[in-house]
């Protein structure tokens, strides 16, 4: 996966809390190919049924304004591979499922937890707004607004080198061989003899 330090694109607002990994590909649609993408399949169900869904309205969105608790439910990695195959970078909300913003990370997608996430629906209203979040600064421009958003350290290595959590350990790898060569060194009674 690429990495990433600035994106710019459209913000619009899907107006729901709770909204579920099973909301946002239902488990019937997993059966098809990662290679296919599952970009076609997200929020289903509530596309269906919304002739007005604004993902249809602005299908050049890359940035969801959502309701609190987002992708909640089950640890479906698969509600991932759905937004950032249908172009989603970036979702704000209220608050999000701690599974489910890990693994937004490790899939290149920025989870923003922010309480000016129902100001910035309102903003928004309807439409889509031009929409800008830079990484290295971790500030969010969006219906005029500006906010700088809390990010760890981590996560932003992660995102900005294009990183899952096996990348991150192997970023490390010096470190790690250098502790096991003093740990040898130091402890030699507790490795096994060859």
């Amino acid at each position: 996966m690429a990495g990433w330090t600035t994106h710019e694109g459209e913000a619009v607002v899907l107006d729901r809390r709770d909204v579920d990994t099973d909301q946002l590909i239902p488990a019937r649609f997993m059966s098809a190919s990662r290679a296919e993408g599952y970009g076609r399949f997200l929020l289903h169900d509530l596309r269906e049924d919304d002739a007005d869904f604004p993902l249809d309205r602005h299908p050049g969105a890359s940035m969801l304004v959502a309701g609190p608790n987002f992708g909640c439910g089950s640890s479906r990695e698969a509600a991932v591979y759905a937004l950032v195959d249908a172009g989603i970078r970036v979702v704000v909300a209220e608050s999000f499922a701690d599974i489910f913003a890990g693994n937004a990370v490790n899939n290149g997608l920025l989870p923003v937890a922010t309480p000016e996430a129902a100001a910035l629906r309102a903003a928004i209203g309807q439409g889509a707004v031009p929409a800008r979040v830079d990484l290295a600064s971790r500030r969010l421009s969006v219906a005029g607004q500006e906010l700088n958003f809390a990010l760890s350290e981590t996560a932003q290595a992660k995102l900005m080198n294009g990183w899952d959590d096996i990348d991150l350990t192997r970023a490390h790898a010096g470190d790690i061989r250098n502790f096991r060569d003093r740990r040898k060194a130091d402890h030699a009674w507790a490795w096994p003899s060859a």
